[in-house]
This record gives structure tokens, sequence and C-alpha cells, in this order.
């Protein structure tokens, strides 16, 4: 059995190989090509673009696309064509990233921002786990259970999801504490390069705290899906103002956390 599932993830791994990542300046194995993250966000975008469907306002989506272009310029990824579009769901404050370049926040989050420097820190958040890669990491270790799952059940009840179908899963999960934590912090730069506000992303991380508190039943909101609001606040204020390094807030947490 043993030599049956290394067998299976050297075949999947094939031609794959540690990469280097400009946007976490480390070495990775990545078993996605940029065209095939390129296909599977297409694929799980016409899934969401369904539903909830997106809405067609041009004025919103000329302001969108062109604070997420400028965004997107300042990051590491040049290899992708980025897009930005507004989801119809007028009570959710939400915002996503799909692997590939697809971006997307809801009306309730446009109508939510208080200016462009606001949604400049979204956007950036959100380029910032494109950047890093995040969705499709967790979907190589999503695939990685699936294929234990695979070669210890019988061939009978054995059954392979699609790469969009665990990828959606994935995303609608959220990101661990970690790579939130990055993503806000890259995020940050990446405004304050583009020519935004970056103390605008403590501003917004504030109005969820205040969204949060308010909630009788927390839906999968954007306050639900992206927690640790204290935590990303110090850690945008601390950047933002070179008062720590990254790494060494997330090794002091970790050790209080053990402590």
């Amino acid at each position: 059995m043993k030599a049956l599932i290394i067998t299976i993830l050297c075949v999947i791994s094939a031609g794959c190989g540690a990469q280097y990542n400009a946007s976490t300046e480390q070495e990775e194995l990545l078993l996605y090509s940029t065209e095939r993250e390129v296909r599977l966000g297409r694929a799980i975008a016409k899934r969401i673009e369904k539903d909830p469907g997106i809405i067609h306002d041009a004025d919103s989506l000329k302001r969108l696309d062109a604070i997420g272009q400028k965004i997107a310029l300042v990051s590491e990824r040049q290899d992708l064509t980025y897009h930005f579009d507004i989801l119809n769901d007028t009570k959710d404050v939400n915002a996503m990233a799909l692997p590939g370049g697809y971006v997307y926040v809801t009306k309730a989050l446009l109508d939510a921002v208080a200016n462009d420097d606001e949604l400049a820190s979204v956007l950036a958040h959100e380029v910032a786990h494109i950047a890093a890669r995040h969705s499709v990491k967790k979907l190589q270790a999503a695939l990685g259970y699936s294929i234990l799952r695979i070669v210890t059940a019988t061939a009978g009840d054995a059954r392979v999801s699609r790469d969009t179908d665990i990828a959606f899963g994935q995303i609608m999960l959220g990101y661990s504490r970690e790579d939130e934590l990055f993503a806000d912090k890259t995020g940050a730069l990446y405004a304050k390069e583009a020519g935004y506000d970056p103390k605008a992303m403590v501003a917004f991380l504030e109005k969820l705290r205040d969204i949060n508190k308010k909630l009788p039943i927390r839906p999968k909101s954007y306050a639900r899906t992206h927690p640790y609001i204290s935590d990303r606040i110090r850690v945008v204020k601390e950047a933002t103002e070179n008062r720590i390094d990254f790494d060494d807030y997330i090794n002091t947490e970790d050790k209080e956390s053990h402590e």
C-alpha cells in the first residue's frame, strides 16, 4: 500500500518541482502550471458568476478595475491577467480571490467602503493571496488527502471529485490564519506602492469588526472567513510603520500560544 501511494504521488508530481515564489520568497513545490491555474480559476469563476451572479454596472466596474489593475501591477505575479468583478450580493460584506487572477467583491462590500483607499486595501489583500498562490497550495493539500482516501478505499466506492469542486470548497472555507496575516501585510505594502493610503486597511478592518459584532447569526461572510481581526489590525499597523518583521510576529504569536 505504501508503495502504491508513493507511485501515485510520483505520477501526479511528474514534471513538477520546487519553484521560487517571489511573493513568499521561498522555494515551493507547485504542481500547477500558470496555464493550468488559469483554467482552474476560469472554471470556478463560471460557477460563481451563475450563483450569486455578477452585477453589470459600468461605472462601478470601471472604478473597480482601475484600482485593481493598479494594485496588480505592483504584485510579484505578472504572469496573469487580472479580472475584477462585482458579485450580486447586497447582504454579505465579502471578497474572494480565485486561482489565476480572478477577484470578486460583493455589492455589499462595495457599498461599505468609504473611499478608493479602502477599496484598494481589500483588492490588495486578495491580489496578495493570488501572488502567494494560497488557493493553489490549499488545493494541492486537499488533493493529497483525496489521493490517500482513494488508495485506501475499495475500488467500487472510490470517486474522484474534479479539481474545480475541490478548489471551490477550499476557497469557501477560507484561508489559514497565517495566510490571512500574510495577505494583510503584503496587501498593505501593495496598496502603498500603488499610491493608496495603506492605513485605510486598518480603517476597513475596524469597520469589519463592528459589522461582526452586530451579526446575531454569522453567515459565511468576509467578517467570518477573515478571523482574528485584532491580530490583523496589529499586523497592518506594524507593517506600515515598519516596527516588526512579519516572520518575527508569527513566530512570537506561535511561541505565546504554546506557553
